[in-house]
């Protein structure tokens, strides 16, 4: 007797792609100047905590808003409205001023300048992403940006890293252009990527 064939259990290529996700979220990112500038003050905590997970300078960001894990159809969801957002909105005047920790583990610098400006967009941003029916983390917007992580149960890096950090001011400097961002993480410490998914320039006002 011939024997029925088996189904293929395995997911087709349109299944995979309707359940594919993305960790998204939404930020504004320093020019390069700014960013050299924070990297040259930074140079004796490089040396003394070599062991701290450093990001990249190429990731530093100021996030917006943080939408989570979300399916793969979302970036077409939201591209069209934070389009007509950046291109009503001018340019913000910021600064990188200071430095902090989180629980003496995870190493920031904060940020200076309009603040009230920064606080008005992470309100708009957030709103259109609700408004487009996108549920994600609520959580109160800290301005700053995420440098290092010193590793569980060990000295306390990130503190004495934030106190050479305390007399920083950095130069003033504009935010021109909003970032939708994509994050994947790799196996073991210290291997989060981000990588650009689409950004669109402030023209208000031009």
């Amino acid at each position: 007797m011939t024997e029925a064939p088996e189904h293929d259990t395995h997911p087709s290529v349109t299944e995979r792609r309707q359940t594919a996700t993305v960790r998204l979220f939404i930020a504004l990112a320093p020019p390069d100047e700014a960013k050299e500038e924070l990297a040259r003050e930074l140079g004796p905590a490089y040396e003394a905590h070599p062991r701290m997970r450093w990001n990249r300078i190429e990731d530093w960001h100021i996030t917006l808003a943080f939408l989570g894990e979300l399916p793969v159809a979302t970036v077409g969801l939201l591209r069209p409205p934070l389009a007509r957002l950046a291109a009503a909105r001018r340019p913000l005047g910021l600064a990188l001023r200071g430095g902090g920790h989180f629980d003496e583990r995870v190493l920031w610098s904060g940020i200076d300048g309009d603040l009230d400006g920064l606080h008005r967009l992470a309100t708009e941003v957030r709103a259109l992403v609700r408004e487009c029916g996108v549920a994600f983390p609520e959580r109160p917007l800290r301005p700053h940006l995420t440098l290092a992580r010193a590793r569980r149960n060990g000295p306390s890096c990130a503190v004495e890293a934030a106190a050479g950090l305390a007399g920083f001011t950095g130069s003033p400097w504009e935010a021109r252009r909003l970032h939708l961002v994509g994050s994947n993480i790799g196996r073991g410490p210290g291997l989060i990527r981000y990588r650009d998914i689409e950004s669109w320039s402030f023209d208000g006002g031009t």
